[in-house]
């Protein structure tokens, strides 16, 4: 498991800067396809190796890279298109209402998977993967998007990338937003990775222990996102992503102190309720305030620091829970959060970004 994580990982770390790129100098609409396409054959790839009989794990970490290559280039693309197909005024609802699907998808995936392997092979659930992505590439042909308008030349990558990180320090809010989240995405790892070793020792090993949390953590986020998508957030998006940090932090330090697991369950769903609340907004603030023509650089360096905060903090917290208990890891990560998250609804430059913006027409074009 742990090799089959690394190899979803490092491509996705070392590609994210390069996939931004790509998304800022080359056709969004194609790179979504192509990367999703690309997807589809490597599974196509690794089912028709099972049927001839080469069912040897290897194969499962080489597919599993060529995913997450895939993916890496995928993910800006797609962060980037959005504000190309939703209206300016929409975005945060559509943000939210795409949170509350991620986590319905997290939600019944799992048993839709456990009732397929019942009732049929390994391989062919590889093929309904494939059929799937087919039927979202055949969806993104017919998609319409608004132009995104360029004056500049294309360079080389380096200069590009450069372009990008230079577009960065001459935006405060933008250099705010980055560095809070480096640092909030090392202190989220406790809560993000820690909690099934908790759930484990303190209240049992079965397996409906486990479940329960997933579940709870789900139904939580489904109910964040449509919350989001129907209420619109607050007139500042920084409000509305300090009340979601705030229940997230606040739930952190939950589990440090709640000795039952019932009112556990209740904490994990109202955690997963303050995800989209936060990352919606956060979302929306990047697609409303970037440049349209670095909106994927920025995307790819969001992935960047992610893939690499998110883990670095495991390889610290996650040793550190064999000598100290979890409960006080979860306590003080949980209050240097709140702390972070109380500095960013008060910084200036956030919240003079986080100033909801006017719709402006643009140019519907294939």
């Amino acid at each position: 498991m742990t090799i089959y994580i690394i190899c979803g990982f490092l491509p996705t770390f070392f590609l994210s800067p390069f996939a931004g790129v790509w998304a800022d100098r080359y056709n969004r609409k194609k790179l979504i396809i192509y990367s999703d396409g690309l997807i589809a054959v490597s599974t196509l790839v690794l089912a028709l190796l099972y049927l001839m009989g080469y069912t040897y794990l290897w194969l499962l970490f080489v597919i599993a890279a060529v995913r997450a290559f895939g993916a890496a280039i995928q993910t800006p693309s797609v962060g980037a298109i959005l504000p190309q197909i939703v209206p300016e005024d929409k975005l945060l609802r559509i943000n939210g209402l795409n949170g509350s699907l991620q986590a319905v998808i997290m939600f019944i995936s799992p048993m839709i998977s456990a009732a397929l392997i019942s009732l049929t092979t390994l391989e062919m659930i590889f093929f309904i993967d494939v059929i799937t992505a087919i039927l979202a590439i055949v969806v993104m042909l017919f998609l319409k998007l608004k132009k995104v308008e360029s004056s500049r030349e294309i360079a080389n990558y380096f200069t590009d990338f450069k372009a990008g990180l230079s577009y960065i320090k001459a935006q405060p809010y933008l250099k705010s937003l980055l560095i809070f989240f480096a640092i909030l995405f090392f202190l989220m790892a406790p809560a993000s990775f820690l909690t099934p070793l908790q759930v484990t020792r303190v209240f049992g090993s079965e397996v409906w222990y486990l479940t329960a949390i997933e579940v709870a953590f789900s139904i939580g986020m489904m109910l964040g996102g449509a919350l989001i998508a129907a209420w619109g957030g607050m007139k500042n998006h920084i409000h509305t992503l300090v009340i979601g940090g705030v229940v997230f932090s606040l739930c952190t330090i939950g589990f440090g102190v709640i000795p039952s697991f019932i009112p556990y369950l209740i904490v994990m769903c109202l955690c997963g309720l303050g995800v989209p609340m936060f990352n919606s907004p956060t979302m929306t603030i990047i697609q409303e305030k970037v440049d349209p023509e670095y909106l994927g650089r920025i995307f790819g360096i969001i992935g960047m620091i992610s893939s690499s905060m998110m883990p670095i903090g495991m390889l610290i917290f996650g040793p550190l829970a064999d000598y100290i208990d979890v409960e006080l890891i979860f306590i003080v990560t949980g209050l240097f959060m709140l702390t972070l998250i109380i500095a960013m609804g008060r910084n200036k430059s956030l919240l003079e970004a986080g100033k909801k913006v006017i719709p402006a027409t643009s140019e519907i074009s294939n």
